[in-house]
C-alpha cells in the first residue's frame, strides 16, 4: 500500500515522502496514529503542490541571499568606540554590534550569529567580516572602527 508521510517515520522516510508499506502496518499504526495518510490523486497533488512551493521558496531565498551579498561588497559600516593610546579596544566590537550598525547605517536586517566573527574586533582601523547569509553564500563586509 502506498502512503504518503505527515511525519518522519524511523525506518520508512520523511516527512512528505511516499513510501510503499504494508497494508497491515498502514491500516494498523501508521494511518490511525495519523503519521501517515493514504496516497489518493489528491492528497499526490496537494504533496506536489507542497513541494513545489518549497523550491520555489528556497530559490527565492537564494536570490535574496545573492542579492545581499553584492550589495555587502561595496558596503562599509562605521563603528565608534573607546581606546587606549596604542590603538586597542577597551572591550571588543561582537557580531550583535556590527548587526546593529549595519540595520541602522544601511537598512539591511541580519542575525548576528550569521557574522562569522570568532573573537570580535579587538583594535582600531579597518576589518573584513565574513557574512553567511545562505548555505553555501557568503559575503564580504569591510567594518571601520573608529576612536571616540
Amino acid at each position: 500500500m502506498q502512503v504518503i508521510l505527515t511525519k518522519d517515520v524511523k525506518g520508512q522516510g520523511k516527512k512528505g515522502q511516499m513510501v510503499n508499506v504494508s497494508d497491515g502496518y498502514a491500516r494498523n499504526y501508521l494511518l490511525p496514529k495519523g503519521l501517515a495518510q493514504p496516497a489518493t490523486k489528491s492528497n499526490i497533488n496537494v504533496m506536489k503542490g507542497k513541494q513545489e512551493s518549497a523550491e520555489y521558496r528556497k530559490q527565492k531565498e537564494i536570490e535574496e541571499a545573492n542579492e545581499i551579498a553584492e550589495k555587502m561588497k561595496d558596503m562599509t559600516v562605521t563603528l565608534k568606540a573607546k581606546a587606549g593610546e596604542n590603538g586597542k579596544l577597551f572591550g571588543s566590537i561582537t557580531s550583535k554590534d556590527v548587526a546593529e550598525a549595519l540595520k541602522m547605517q544601511h537598512h539591511i536586517k541580519l542575525d548576528k550569529k550569521k557574522f562569522v566573527m570568532p573573537d570580535g574586533i579587538k583594535t582600531l582601523g579597518t576589518s573584513n567580516v565574513s557574512v553567511k547569509l545562505y548555505s553555501g553564500i557568503t559575503g564580504s563586509l569591510t567594518v571601520t572602527v573608529e576612536k571616540i
